[in-house]
């Protein structure tokens, strides 16, 4: 293959892929300003597909009931306890894997969960149309070329509510507003 279809298939824009920082504020922060990036997953075949984020949950520390860390450090939640930045998956119901985003600092365990993308509404639906499952765990959207996002420049209306399937984590934690869904004019 020449060198210019090679550096199409594996090089990106590295100018509009979010950087390191972005990722390390708080998941508050974070979470809302997700909507409207997009979201690059690397097919087997070294194509790539792109789809703006239109929805994300907030899951904030140890101290938020709805959040895989409230009981601490496990084997499963390890990736949200580094840096943010890394790709947090987990299966649920034997059947999906949910694509997470880990934020914060160090030792402070945060992710925003991306429930939905341009075209795929519901966290499962979209890992499995993009073919996100446990092999995404742990990879660092900054340098990845497997899985990034990257920021186009469009700051979208959204708004908020609260999360969905935590009736577990009981209150506040159900009634926290933490649900971001981008707003469509009409």
């Amino acid at each position: 293959m020449n060198k210019k279809i090679l550096e199409r298939i594996f090089f990106t824009d590295k100018s509009k892929r979010l950087k390191a920082e972005f990722y390390t504020r708080d998941v508050l922060e974070v979470a809302p300003d997700l909507i409207g990036k997009i979201l690059i997953v690397r097919k087997s075949d070294c194509s790539t597909v792109r789809y703006i984020i239109t929805e994300t949950e907030a899951y904030r520390g140890e101290e938020d009931k709805a959040c895989h860390a409230s009981k601490g450090l496990t084997p499963r939640n390890k990736v949200m306890y580094k840096s943010g930045g890394l790709v947090y998956v987990y299966f649920v119901y034997g059947m999906y894997w949910m694509l997470n985003v880990v934020t914060g600092p160090e030792n402070e365990p945060q992710a925003a969960l991306i429930r939905g993308v341009e075209g795929f509404k519901g966290p499962g639906k979209l890992t499995k149309a993009l073919g996100i499952d446990g092999s995404f765990y742990g990879e660092n959207l900054a340098i990845s070329e497997k899985i990034w996002i990257e920021d186009n420049g469009f700051n979208p209306a959204y708004f908020t509510t609260s999360r969905v399937g935590i009736d577990y984590a009981g209150e506040p934690w159900t009634s926290m507003p933490w649900r971001y869904i981008l707003k469509i004019e009409h």
